[in-house]
């Protein structure tokens, strides 16, 4: 089966679901997202994950995991979303090898898989069946000219706190493709 190389575009409060929230993976290169509900615990983990400038006054869980992969000389590899159950509950596979090149693969939560993969900066993926069942396609061509001096997004210009900001507006108004490029610019910047 083919996979699908995803990305985090979004995380944001569910508009489906009381409590919940949303995270959204996309395609890297596509236009096909993946959103998927998880509780406020998770999103919270995945959030200090990408915070780079946040940290816990004591190890959360899924740091604990990392100290100790990292202590025993297990690298993540990468994370596979692997299947989605009747009740539209996803469920991924942690790929991890020690020090000896022995595999492991590790059955995990899918908030659980993102959180530990974004620790690892490991790459995730999804089979392109699954995306095709449970994602959605953004029908619409947004193009956004980062270096365009006319360009009210020109992100150039922004500081950190204001591109999160942006982000944090972007991904409420659902503009996926304007919070990815955001994103990137970040990231560009770390």
């Amino acid at each position: 089966m083919k996979l699908i190389q995803l990305d985090i575009v979004g995380l944001s409060n569910s508009q489906i679901q009381s409590g919940a929230f949303a995270l959204i993976l996309g395609e890297v290169g596509g236009k096909r997202r993946l959103p998927i509900v998880i509780g406020n615990f998770e999103a919270k983990a995945i959030a200090i994950a990408l915070d780079n400038e946040y940290k816990s006054q004591r190890p959360i869980t899924h740091d604990l995991f990392k100290s100790l992969a990292t202590g025993f000389k297990i690298n993540v590899q990468k994370v596979i979303i692997s299947s989605i159950n009747s009740g539209g509950i996803f469920s991924s596979i942690i790929y991890c090898v020690n020090e000896n090149g022995k595999e492991i693969e590790l059955d995990s939560r899918t908030s659980d898989a993102v959180a530990i993969a974004i620790r690892f900066n490991a790459p995730m993926f999804t089979y392109d069946a699954i995306i095709n069942e449970a994602g959605i396609t953004l029908e619409k061509d947004v193009i956004h000219t980062v270096n365009n001096q006319d360009d009210p997004n020109n992100f150039l210009e922004l500081s950190e706190k204001e591109l999160e900001r942006k982000l944090n507006e972007a991904v409420i108004n659902e503009d996926y493709e304007l919070a990815s490029l955001i994103r990137d610019e970040i990231n560009r910047r770390s």
